[in-house]
């Protein structure tokens, strides 16, 4: 499912207008800085949590070294910061079915 897709689902579940549904994704789901209720709460080291659903949290992982698979050379990884969701209960138990 695409955001069109779920869009009209949306639009359709709650009788609005598609565009409306397509907004209402936008605010949520949206990457441009300062935009999307979930980017902007990880952007803040702040977890997003949903019962049921999962938990929308920032991770971080440090430096460490690595190799270049071509030439076998060491090469310095820097620490990184990365988006992760972990399902919940309620999600895990429904597709699991």
């Amino acid at each position: 499912m695409n955001k069109s897709e779920m869009a009209e689902k949306l639009a359709n579940k709650c009788d609005i207008s598609q565009a409306k549904a397509a907004e209402i994704i936008s605010c949520i789901f949206d990457t441009k800085p300062g935009k999307g209720i979930i980017a902007v709460e990880l952007d803040a080291n702040r977890d997003v949590s949903i019962a049921g659903f999962g938990k929308f949290e920032t991770r971080r992982r440090s430096a460490r070294t690595g190799r270049n698979p071509a030439t076998g050379a060491s090469i310095r990884i820097p620490a990184k910061k990365y988006p992760a969701f972990k399902a919940g209960k309620g999600l895990k138990d429904r597709v699991a079915d």
